[in-house]
């Protein structure tokens, strides 16, 4: 099923012209059930207006839940991209500590590293925050070889 939200204002106005009357009434019943029902069963058919409404648009919660996972990876991506910005600007500045358990660690103002000599992968965290576990590419390995020199 494919997705996509990539909507122009033409595409909404005419949802509008076309749909004005549901939405209208749509938006009359929900402020009766506001306004009379003082319960919390109010909440629940406000709930399923809302979601009568998102139906009838074409739009589904399955859709719906697709934007949400592709809005999160797109936000991931762009988190990742500012820590490898990060790792170019930053490499002067990088420190490389050797940990007593054998592990090393690479700080700079923005990035950390924690890695264990001879893997593959390295821990990230930017400002603070855990990005996962990361292959140690060739931004990664200079960023590590930079701080060893700045020892």
């Amino acid at each position: 099923m494919g997705l996509d939200f990539n909507y122009d204002l033409d595409t909404y106005v005419q949802f509008f012209k076309d749909k004005w009357l549901f939405l209208v009434i749509a938006l009359i019943v929900l402020f009766i059930v506001v306004r009379i029902v003082k319960t919390v069963v109010k909440w629940l058919i406000v709930v399923a207006i809302l979601a009568g409404v998102v139906f009838y648009s074409g739009h589904s919660l399955e859709e719906l839940k697709n934007l949400g996972s592709e809005l999160g990876t797109k936000v991931a991506d762009s988190v990742k991209q500012e820590a490898i910005s990060a790792m170019a600007g930053e490499a002067q500045e990088a420190t490389f500590t050797t940990n007593s358990d054998g592990t090393f660690t690479v700080k700079t103002k923005n990035l950390q590293l924690d890695g264990t000599p001879g893997e593959k992968e390295v821990k990230v965290n930017f400002r603070g925050t855990p990005l996962g576990t990361w292959k140690i590419d060739a931004a990664i390995q200079s960023l590590i070889d930079q701080a060893k020199k700045n020892v």
